[in-house]
């Protein structure tokens, strides 16, 4: 079956001229192939998998099929597409997003899916009361810009941890800045110290549980703008969980 699909996806490829290489394919399993094959997910997705490293993240957040997963800060729906195919259709993922966001209802209004859904809400009351207790959270690369509006971070920090089940995990991505700079670098240079993150987080109950190196980048010297370097910023990426 596996082929199959695989096959489907190059045909569908080849016919609309997208960008597809199996070489991407190649290092992992058939079940990750397929989340990456997923016809749900756009050629401007597969185009910034290497870089985003997709796998990875739902490594690091423990994604599987049938969870509930809250994406953060969804933007154009590049995390929240590549969870929704994960989770697959027994799971559900919430697409949070604080403003319009214009390319990610073109996403589901393209392709609807009943297990991807935009939660139109302010970060500091992020997830209805109402709704079901989520498996995971993921906030990536938007803390910082978060820094930089008037959102009440502890409460919003605070919100993430209640629309968690007890033992949910939350994993943070963001452009690092040099180590003691707090949040000094969120405007000019649309950068966060990884302690900075840290702190504010377990200061709402959550505690530190793991981190990757999957994005990290020596050469970054965290002097420049984050979306003005040659290459990709250097990255810290933590997971955070809800004790029981």
């Amino acid at each position: 079956m596996f082929i199959q699909s695989l096959l489907r996806s190059v045909a569908t490829c080849l016919l609309v001229g997208c960008a597809f290489s199996l070489e991407a394919y190649a290092q992992v399993s058939a079940s990750e192939a397929a989340i990456l094959a997923s016809p749900l997910r756009t050629d401007r997705d597969r185009q910034a998998d290497a870089r985003r490293q997709p796998l990875e993240l739902l490594k690091l957040a423990k994604v599987a099929p049938g969870m509930s997963i809250l994406d953060i800060s969804s933007g154009g729906g590049y995390t929240a597409q590549v969870l929704a195919v994960a989770v697959g259709p027994t799971g559900k993922v919430w697409a949070q997003i604080a403003k319009p966001a214009p390319s990610l209802d073109a996403r589901l209004a393209a392709t609807p899916q009943p297990n991807f859904q935009i939660l139109a809400r302010p970060f500091d009351d992020l997830f209805p009361a109402e709704l079901p207790r989520v498996d995971g959270a993921t906030l990536i690369l938007s803390y910082h810009d978060i820094v930089n509006t008037s959102t009440d971070r502890a409460k919003m920090n605070r919100a993430i941890f209640n629309a968690l089940k007890p033992g949910g995990f939350l994993v943070v991505m963001d452009h690092a800045a040099k180590a003691g700079t707090g949040v000094n670098d969120t405007s000019t240079l649309h950068r966060i110290d990884e302690q900075a993150v840290v702190a504010e987080l377990v200061a709402v109950g959550f505690k530190a549980d793991a981190k990757s190196d999957a994005w990290r980048n020596a050469a970054d010297t965290h002097e420049l703008h984050s979306n003005k370097m040659e290459t990709t910023s250097d990255r810290f990426t933590l997971r955070f969980v809800r004790p029981n």
